[in-house]
């Protein structure tokens, strides 16, 4: 089987290895991929938004099946486009994919269906935005509505802070036409945790939960960026717990959706917050998370190719989903700098007693060279009987892997950890 996968960051790479386990599998296309994974794909110049360039490209190759990761070009429509061309596809199309590309959209979704997330106005002209802030409890929570590359949320602790983030959202527009519209909300307490879920649009099958380090410093601290390292599982999502998001949010949801003429198929990201009231929904994103991927897919015992194809063909029910009970850590190695301004063309080194799992983001080749091109650069991950141990690990392995200007954080797990010793 020939296979198209859409994207090139680490989450790519991290689906890639998982679907090359499958015998059947001759070849995989990454479109565009990125050098550091060449070893494991095709790379094929072109942009996971140049939908006509996929199209073509698929239809010329005789992709028998493709993958469409990254959010935007599933916004986009790339699903839609691939199955009219006759290329059978994983992914939701555009009309569902709507569930993270207007956080409006969702917003208005988990009202009218009764699935729990905070309380919200919106707001599609600045005045009235700056002129509720001034009266509204602090913190609060202000997200740009459409596409911001995990990045335009921001939780403003004064009122001096929530009328920034309104100018550079709805005046300077920091994020595009995402900032047209924008979201407030009040600000949930409690843990984390992120829930990636294989769905046909009927079932749901949850996989591990993971944990994911948004901020870019250590102790949660700094920027907040596309995600610093992730540990799964997570200690605070209970089965307890679990059983109540499926009834509570992950069901609800999916019926919602359906009833709106919108059946999702694909991976549903859930990113919920544990609240003294139950859980919540902080967000949902039509797709694989990144860097939840490159924790979850590791520990999953179950052939990827096979849930997705049985996702696209509404076999979900029958087709096993089976993760291991082992632990997995993956630490993000990053330019410093990052997520502001950082330099790159640095070489990568892997010290030959590597032996962890290595997923490339922000990698390209210079000749034999591999050198660092972007923020986020690998995704250094490793699996272990406990969390502690597959934290050591990941650290180990980190410290085999070198280039100028290399940054990562010194705690990925740490709350994970104090979580379990409670």
């Amino acid at each position: 089987m020939k296979i198209m996968v859409v994207g090139g960051g680490g989450r790519e790479h991290a689906i890639i290895k998982k679907i090359k386990e499958n015998p059947a599998v001759q070849t995989i296309y990454a479109l565009p991929g990125n050098g550091g994974m060449a070893e494991d794909a095709q790379c094929v110049d072109i942009g996971a938004k140049d939908i006509d360039g996929m199209v073509d490209f698929a239809q010329k190759n005789s992709v028998d099946f493709a993958v469409v990761a990254p959010d935007d070009p599933l916004v986009l429509g790339a699903v839609d486009r691939l199955e009219e061309a006759g290329i059978p596809c994983f992914g939701p199309k555009a009309n569902a994919a709507i569930l993270e590309g207007s956080k409006v959209f969702s917003k208005q979704l988990m009202k009218k269906y009764g699935i729990p997330t905070a309380e919200y106005q919106v707001f599609s002209a600045a005045d009235e935005a700056l002129a509720f802030l001034e009266k509204a409890p602090y913190p609060a929570v202000i997200k740009a509505d459409g596409l911001a590359l995990g990045k335009g949320v921001i939780i403003a602790q004064t009122a001096q802070e929530a009328k920034e983030a309104v100018i550079s959202i709805m005046e300077d527009r920091i994020f595009g036409e995402s900032g047209r519209q924008i979201v407030v909300e009040e600000f949930l307490t409690g843990p984390e945790v992120s829930v990636l879920a294989f769905t046909d649009g009927k079932t749901v099958k949850p996989m591990v939960s993971s944990m994911d380090h948004k901020r870019a410093l250590d102790g949660d601290k700094g920027l907040n960026t596309g995600g610093m390292g992730t540990v799964a599982p997570n200690p605070y999502y209970t089965e307890e717990i679990a059983a109540e998001c499926m009834r509570t949010i992950f069901l609800p949801t999916i019926e919602a959706m359906n009833q709106e003429g919108r059946p999702f198929q694909g991976c549903l990201y859930f990113g919920l917050m544990l609240t003294p009231k139950g859980p919540k929904v902080i967000e949902y994103n039509c797709r694989f998370g990144d860097p939840e991927t490159q924790v979850v897919l590791p520990l999953m015992e179950s052939d990827l190719l096979t849930v997705m194809r049985a996702c696209r063909e509404g076999t979900l029910a029958e087709c096993e989903v089976k993760f291991s009970k082992k632990a997995a850590a993956c630490v993000v190695m990053a330019s410093k700098g990052y997520p502001q301004k950082y330099e790159t063309g640095y070489e990568i080194h892997i010290a030959p007693a590597f032996s962890g799992q290595l997923f490339a983001a922000g990698a390209k080749r210079q000749g034999e060279r591999l050198v660092t091109a972007g923020g986020r650069v690998l995704g250094v991950a490793a699996t272990g009987d406990t969390l502690q141990q597959a934290v050591e690990e990941a650290y180990r392995q980190c410290r085999l892997v070198t280039f100028e200007n290399a940054y990562c954080r010194g705690d990925i797990g740490q709350k994970a950890l104090a979580a379990l010793k409670q």
